[in-house]
């Protein structure tokens, strides 16, 4: 078997990346996944998307990002709704030195045209009326911000691409990728040889493993980060709520059921991916602060899923100069999702030498060489 582009992951951003390709002209692309679509990071993520950030290029990501899943659906020509709820995120603010950083965080939004706000106490208890006043500060709140259905998101890209022609093949894991004096010759699965001269790695939490393939080492790693979900209840709560400091986001999903989840900055890096009574008893301690009406609700579920992290919590969009043909999209730190149009985007133009939309340097991997002096940005907020 022979392709132009073999991609390794077939969850939001390999399928994403598959339908730009196919779109800007590449034929005979083909994608593999060790599962089913969506069964990695992207089917346990919880999907909101908000454009409030602390860096330019994580703003500008998000910002193109926006705009493609406002016509996601038109883009794609999906017929089923992609649950699009752009409700916005309200971001508290609990410390003072967390209201200094939203207000620098601001005018970097301001500067590329991010219509986000500092809201008072009382002017977020207007958007979100059951939240506990002395809970927080202040916050921020963008309304270009929201949520979507992974799965339908996911789909949509999927389903785009096979009709331009792309292949994939599930259940199919790669087991190796044979290079030959720093060129590409093929992916190996556990069912055939693909000679190729081009890979992508979209592989998510297993990123790394599938670089160290290639002879190439990315600087990630994955680590388990907590969600579950309520049982459904009449609509109460429009946006996302976040608080960084406390360590939290909630939101209520069109079905009625809120989704929440937190971080473990105790967790080890690896791929577990279950779920603990530790995260339920702390979780619940801290939507009773922030949020005490939820706290009435039923839990019905939790789960894991992977964080695939890079040294400064952002994306690694990039070519590979030690092996001319080999591209890594990995290191989105729990935000791959949402800045999956732009990556798909970033990472054709890269293939086929065009003009990128966003200058991509910042997001190269030559930023972590020894020779860079660590001149990269640097947030998660």
């Amino acid at each position: 078997m022979k392709a132009d582009a073999v991609i390794i992951g077939a969850g939001i951003s390999g399928s994403s990346i598959a339908w730009h390709l196919a779109k800007k002209g590449m034929r005979n692309i083909k994608v593999f996944d060790a599962s089913y679509l969506t069964a990695g990071a992207t089917g346990r993520c919880g999907a909101g998307v908000r454009t409030q950030w602390g860096t330019k290029t994580n703003c500008l990501l998000a910002k193109k990002s926006m705009e493609f899943f406002e016509e996601a659906g038109d883009l794609l020509d999906y017929k089923e709704d992609i649950e699009f709820k752009q409700a916005g995120y309200l971001i508290l603010a609990t410390t003072r030195e967390e209201e200094a950083i939203f207000d620098k965080n601001i005018k970097v939004q301001h500067d590329i045209g991010i219509p986000s706000k500092r809201l008072t106490v009382q002017e977020a208890l207007q958007i979100v009326p059951h939240l506990n006043p002395d809970s927080f500060l202040s916050a921020s709140f963008c309304e270009k911000d929201g949520h979507l259905n992974p799965f339908r998101m996911t789909d949509a890209f999927y389903q785009a691409a096979k009709r331009l022609g792309v292949e994939f093949f599930f259940y199919e894991p790669v087991t190796d990728i044979k290079t030959n004096h720093a060129s590409i010759e093929a992916v190996i699965t556990d069912r055939r040889i693909i000679e190729t001269d081009v890979v992508i790695d979209a592989a998510g939490g297993h990123a790394k493993e599938i670089a160290a393939m290639a002879g190439i080492d990315v600087p990630v790693f994955s680590e388990k980060h907590e969600i579950l979900a309520t049982e459904p209840t009449y609509p109460m709560q429009d946006p996302m709520v976040m608080s960084f400091s406390k360590n939290i986001y909630c939101q209520q999903v069109p079905h009625g059921s809120f989704l929440m989840g937190r971080s473990n900055p105790d967790a080890k890096h690896n791929h577990d991916v279950t779920s603990s009574w530790q995260f339920l008893e702390k979780m619940a301690k801290t939507v009773c602060d922030i949020l005490p009406d939820i706290g009435k609700l039923r839990v019905v579920r939790q789960w894991g899923g992977l964080y695939n992290n890079s040294p400064d919590r952002q994306p690694i969009i990039s070519s590979v100069d030690e092996l001319p043909g080999f591209y890594v999209a990995c290191g989105f730190s729990g935000h791959g999702f949402m800045f999956s149009p732009i990556t798909g985007d970033l990472i054709s133009d890269l293939i086929l030498d065009k003009e990128p939309a966003i200058n991509a340097a910042a997001l190269s991997i030559k930023r972590f060489d020894e020779t860079s002096n660590g001149d990269y940005e640097t947030s998660v907020v």
